[in-house]
Formats: structure tokens, sequence, C-alpha cells
């Protein structure tokens, strides 16, 4: 792993300490959340992003939110102190559902705590809390090695790859989704080449993914967003993987906006296109992608760059943070299970099954 990218220190009166990924690659710096309504701005902020990391920085956020117990708190009072966080986290952004599912596996797994010993107490109950988001974190690193494993034969010597946003070690608990990909093909001694879209208009891809690249010593080139076709047509793309924030129960993906666009380019090209996601990432209460809640940004992240405003002041701004890929636009997912060719609502079924 290149960067750990967030780490609980010390006990349940501890903190969490975040790589503040708004300021890379200029600065590395690391923010200290000591309690919830820090965790909430770092997550709404983008200084930690990436639907995995979202999830399990949200786990931690809920032993932050237990810290408002006093020691001889009740159970009921401990238990509403935990929903009410649950709730206020849930609103810090709507797409990725890694967070949502953090929050119920906590929430559930306490209540049923609680249940078994009801002669409990409160800093009992912020230790069971504080244990069962150390696992989701672990979890999550397991689940990232193992997407590498899965889908590192994809990538051939001498292939050139192209990315979009960032799905690396900064994006989760672990070494990535997409690029823990590159990383496992990386370490079997191939080379080849990743092109990463610079990911408009926050330029996750260029600030952030060139860096992991670079950092691990992989050959990395980063190109604008409407290059992609171009190199298409010039054979210098033989592969394209992407990360998800939400994958439905037919295979229908979204992911960082632009990812469609990529997914129609390919396929007019007859280039495979992969994602690259944990099983955390599947939403299998979710039909299609057309019921996944697509998150709108403020317009400044578009009418400004680096602090100048580019566009006409008063002019209208459209930002949609996410975009769906259809699932017949992907060749397979990656996964932690295993790998899904042409995805469906039966193969998905199966997979987890």
């Amino acid at each position: 792993m290149i960067v750990e990218t967030l780490k609980w220190i010390g006990d349940t009166d501890g903190l969490l300490e975040l790589i503040d990924q708004r300021r890379l690659p200029g600065e590395f710096v690391k923010l200290q959340c000591t309690d919830i309504e820090q965790l909430y701005e770092a997550i709404a902020t983008l200084a930690v992003r990436g639907a995995p990391a979202i999830g399990v920085t949200a786990a931690y956020g809920l032993a932050l939110g237990m810290k408002k117990l006093t020691a001889d708190g009740d159970l009921q009072g401990a238990l509403a102190c935990l929903q009410q966080s649950c709730r206020y986290l849930a609103s810090s952004r709507p797409t990725a559902v890694n967070l949502f599912r953090s929050l119920k596996t906590v929430k559930r797994d306490t209540e049923q705590f609680v249940t078994d010993h009801p002669n409990t107490n409160s800093q009992a109950l912020r230790q069971f809390v504080l244990a069962q988001a150390e696992a989701i974190c672990q979890e999550d690193v397991d689940m990232c090695r193992r997407i590498g494993h899965n889908g590192e034969k994809f990538i051939t010597d001498g292939a050139g790859v192209l990315t979009h946003c960032n799905a690396g070690a900064l994006a989760t608990a672990g070494q990535g989704t997409a690029l823990s990909v590159m990383f496992e093909a990386h370490k079997k001694g191939r080379r080849f080449k990743v092109y990463a879209d610079e990911t408009r208009p926050l330029l996750q891809g260029a600030r952030l993914t060139a860096w992991e690249l670079k950092q691990a010593g992989i050959d990395v080139t980063v190109i604008c967003d409407n290059m992609a076709a171009y190199l298409m047509k010039q054979g210098r793309i033989d592969l394209v993987i992407t990360g998800a924030d939400r994958i439905a129960a037919n295979g229908d993906t979204a992911n960082k906006i632009g990812t469609y666009s990529l997914s129609v380019l390919a396929a007019c090209h007859g280039i495979p296109f992969y994602i690259a996601a944990p099983s955390s990432t599947f939403d299998l209460s979710i039909k299609s992608g057309d019921q996944i809640p697509i998150e709108e940004r403020s317009p400044e992240e578009v009418a400004f760059y680096g602090g100048t405003r580019t566009a006409p002041e008063g002019v209208n701004v459209y930002n949609p943070a996410f975009d769906v890929t259809p699932a017949e636009n992907i060749t397979a997912i990656i996964t932690d299970r295993g790998v899904i060719e042409s995805p469906s609502v039966e193969k998905i079924a199966a997979h987890f099954e």
C-alpha cells in the first residue's frame, strides 16, 4: 500500500487521522478529526473521498459521535445518540452506498449487542462501536487486496490502460480498487502505461491518481478528459478500468462524472471496459441505475479554477458529481469475490449467493 489514507489513533477517546486530499499533490497534510462534526465536514468537502474510504470513515464517525456519552449514561440514551449520529452522517453525501452500508451495519450490530447484553454500560457500548469500525476498516483492506489479485491478469505487458478519477489507496482503507489491479500487475513485473484522465472539475485524476502511480513507480501520463477518444483512435488504449460508487442489481454502475462517456467511447473502439469494486459497493436493493441518487455539487467547482473565476458571473452551471454506466457497456466487474463477465441480474445474484 502506497499511503495510509485513514487511521484511528487511541482508544474510545481517540481520533481519526485522515490525509487531506484537497491539498494534494502540492501539500501532504493530515487532518485529525476529534469529533463527529469535523468528520462530517471532511466527507462533505472531499477531504476524504472515494466510496470505500467514505464508508470506513463514516463507521469511525459513529465512534466519534459516541464520545458525547457520559460514563454513567443509560443505554437508551446511548442508542439514541448512535441513531442521531447515523442520520447526521447519512446526510453528508448521497451517492456512495458504502456510507449507508457502514452506518446500517454498525447500528444493527450495536442494537443486537444491547439486546444480548442488557446489563452492559455506555463505555462497553463505545468499545463495541469502535471495534465494529475497525472490523469494517480491515474488511476493506482485505477486499482491496483481493480485487487486485482477481484483476491483474487483465493488464498485460506493454498495455495502455486508461483510468478516470481516483480509485487508489486514497479512495479506500487499503490499496485501492482500480489501482489495486495496477499495483498487483506491477508487482508481477509487467510494464504498462497508464493514462489518467484529469477528471474535471476537481482534477482527482491529475492530482491524486497520477500522484499515487508516480509514488509506486508506474508509468503514468495525465491527459485532459476530452483527449480519450483520440488516444483510443491512435491505438494507445488497450483497456479502461475505473472504480465505482454504487452498483445496482443489474450491473448499472455509478462512478465519477465522465465515466459513462468513456464506456461509450470504449464500445465504439472495441476496447474492454472494466469496473473494479468491492462487494460493499453493490446495492442489490436497487434494480437499475435509474434509481441511483446522483449528487449535484456546488456550481463554484465548475465556475472557478484554482480560485480564479473562469465562467461569466451569473451564468447557469450544472455540476452532477456522478453518472451511470449501463451494464451493457461493461466488459466485466472485478470484485473481491471474483470476476463478473458481461454483468446481468442473474450473474450478479449468483456472484453473491
